[in-house]
Formats: C-alpha cells, sequence, structure tokens
C-alpha cells in the first residue's frame, strides 16, 4: 500500500521543517535511512540505561537533587534532540535516495512505538517520585504512561482505517518540551520542578494537565472525526464495525490486564519496581501495536487476541490471587526480560524477511545479488 501521511501542526510546518531541509542537506546520499532511524532509537535507549544508572528508582531527584550530574540532563537534552531530528529526516532522506520501502515504513514505525514509553520513561527522573512534600506518584506515572501510549494506537488504528496517517500534533510539542525540560534541568537543577509555579502548582501538574487535556479533548476526538469522514466519503478500508475495531481489542485488554495487576497487587508492584513494570508496559505495547502496524501495511486482519495476553493473564492472576507471594517481583523481572526478548527477536525476523523478500539491505542502499 502507498504510504501517506498528513501533519497540520503549525510547530512543525512553519519552524521545525524548515530546520529538517536544512539539516538533510548534509546527509551524505550513501547513508541508507533505517541507519538514520535507528541510530536515532540507539541514543533514545542509551540515554535511558545512562539516567536508570544513577535513577534506578525514580527518587534522585526528590531525595538528592545533585545526585544525577548535571552533563546527564544535557546529554539527555543533546540525545533527544537528535533522535527527534533523526525520526523527522529519515523519510525525507528515503524519497531523496529513492529508497522508500514498507521494510523502511515499518522500521520507522515500529521503533517509534517503542521509543514513544522510552521518553516518557526517561522523563519521569527529572519530576521525581512522590515523596510526599514534590513529585508525581507512581500511579500517576503509569496513567501518564498509558495516555500517550493510548494517543500512539489511536494515530495507527485511524490509519488502519483510513490509510492515512494523521501525525499526532502533540508528537512535536512533546519533543520540542522534553527538549527545553531537560535545558532547563541541566541550567538549573531539578530544584526547578520541585517549587510550585502558579498558584501554588508545580509545572509537572501543568504537564499532566496539558497531556491528558491535549489527548482527550485534541487527539482522540480528531481521530473519531476523520474515521467518522472517511465512512461519510466511504473511503473506509474495513467494511464492519467488528473488523474496524479488531485493532483496539488486545491493546484495551492489555490496558485492563495490567491495570488490575497495578491495583490488587498484594506487594505493590508498581511501587516497588516502577522501571520494571513501567517498561515492561512500553515493550508489551509496542509489540502489540507492530502488530496493527503490520496488518495495516499488508491490508490483513489482525488477531482478535495478542499471544501475550495468556502469559501476562496467567500471571496477574496468580500474582492478584496471592499464589506468587514474595516471588512476585521475581516474576515481574523474568517477565520483562523475556517480553523484551521477545519484541527484538520479532524485530529481528520481520525485518530479516522483509529484507530478503523486497531484495534490499536493512541498513545499505546496496541491492541483494539475487540468489
Amino acid at each position: 500500500s502507498q504510504y501517506s501521511a498528513v501533519d497540520t501542526n503549525p510547530l512543525s510546518v512553519y519552524i521545525m521543517q524548515p530546520i529538517w531541509n536544512k539539516i538533510i542537506k548534509i546527509v551524505p546520499l550513501w547513508i541508507a535511512p533505517n541507519l538514520l532511524t535507528f541510530s536515532g532509537f540507539v541514543m533514545i535507549l542509551v540515554n535511558y540505561f545512562l539516567i536508570s544508572f544513577y535513577d534506578w528508582d525514580y527518587t534522585a531527584s526528590g531525595t538528592s537533587p545533585g545526585l544525577v550530574p548535571t552533563w546527564v540532563w544535557l546529554f539527555s537534552a543533546f540525545t533527544t534532540f537528535c533522535a527527534y531530528a533523526l525520526d523527522s529526516i529519515d523519510g525525507k532522506h528515503a524519497r531523496r535516495t529513492q529508497s522508500s520501502t514498507p521494510l523502511g515504513e515499518l522500521f520507522d514505525h515500529g521503533l517509534d512505538s517503542w521509543a514513544t514509553s522510552i521518553f516518557v520513561l526517561s522523563f519521569f527522573s527529572v519530576c521525581s517520585r512522590d515523596n510526599g512534600k514534590t513529585g508525581v506518584s507512581v500511579y500517576t506515572m503509569y496513567i501518564y504512561l498509558s495516555i500517550v501510549l493510548f494517543n500512539f494506537m489511536c494515530s495507527h488504528w485511524e490509519k488502519y482505517n483510513t490509510g492515512v496517517l494523521f501525525l499526532p500534533w502533540g508528537y512535536d510539542i512533546s519533543q520540542v518540551v522534553l527538549i527545553t525540560a531537560y535545558l532547563l534541568t541541566g541550567a538549573v537543577g531539578v530544584e526547578v520542578w520541585q517549587k510550585p509555579f502558579l498558584f501554588g502548582y508545580y509545572i509537572t501538574d501543568a504537564l499532566v494537565i496539558l497531556l491528558i487535556g491535549f489527548s482527550l479533548f485534541l487527539s482522540f476526538p480528531q481521530t473519531l472525526y476523520n474515521i467518522h469522514r472517511a465512512h461519510l466519503k466511504k473511503t473506509l478500508k474495513n467494511d464492519s464495525l467488528y473488523e474496524g475495531l479488531l485493532p483496539v481489542v488486545s491493546p484495551l485488554l492489555l490496558f485492563v490486564l495490567l491495570t488490575v495487576w497495578v491495583v490488587l497487587s498484594p506487594s505493590n508492584i508498581l511501587a516497588k519496581q516502577p522501571r520494571l513494570f513501567l517498561w515492561m508496559v512500553g515493550v508489551a505495547f509496542s509489540n502489540v501495536i507492530c502488530k496493527v502496524i503490520i496488518c495495516q501495511m499488508s491490508s490483513t486482519r489482525p488477531e482478535l487476541f495478542h499471544w501475550f495476553l495468556f502469559p501476562l493473564a496467567l500471571v496477574v492472576y496468580t500474582a492478584i490471587s496471592g499464589l506468587l507471594g514474595w516471588t512476585e517481583e521475581a516474576v515481574l523481572a523474568v517477565l520483562t526480560a523475556l517480553v523484551t526478548a521477545a519484541h527484538v527477536h520479532f524485530g529481528v525476523c520481520v525485518g530479516t524477511q522483509l529484507s530478503e523478500h523486497l531484495n534490499i539491505y536493512i541498513f545499505s542502499l546496496k541491492k541483494r545479488v539475487q540468489e
């Protein structure tokens, strides 16, 4: 299917696009677009693990403000900007080198679906965990992450139904906010997040309210409106309501199961291991969405129940019924490792199969020699 995306965000159209058009000119023509995409993702990962090293349990900023060195925040701003730039120019570069392929589209959106949660998880270190005075609670973090992922899901669910990806306005805005937040933290220190800034509200409160407002009153209604418009114009990809709603079944069930675990966990698993739990949420979600992206690109029907829902349901049941007892954290660690390994394996397999099928290399513009 021909890739089509629509971007109407003024920030993107008037400010960022001209910047990307300048940057793209310095990229050598022999570099494969997927290499740009992947480099951006690796930078996000490196940054995430660096922050995790200094702040495993999200308490550093709230308890001992100097614990994360200033250079780490500046490095975060730098890597976030680079990843944002690379993610914005990879498609332009593909058109420039006439190497746009379905593999590139899948590679880009697939890595985006994972990067989305990693951006959010890195940012939580800035606002820090609730320590009674400042910070956000781990439950707020979970809800915040879920909303961001819900937004991501919406734009791909919309593309599944309309064939057009309407780029969410929130994307460019969130990237600029992230970079600014890291620079501010590097310049002033994490203390800036721990002082009320307007009417007794903290900056973090404002960001949470903005995010929820953006999602519920802008992104989601826009998605429904675009699908409705396609329905009126008779350009919908799917005839039945059942088929149209298929892609959202697994993500919603995933969210329900995870929320049941968070709320009913006897050992309060989210408070004990927020980093592990939220990472697992992000990876599981990314895997579910990647399947939807593949179905949407290949015009096939997604399965009703994603495979991960079954082991997760089992773990959640044994956890909340108290059967796991003190092993709950260990089981979460094993589950997180398995899901991450499965997701990476899935990505490598799909990438290899597509590159063989399309007779191209993933990270090189050289053509494969026909056997």
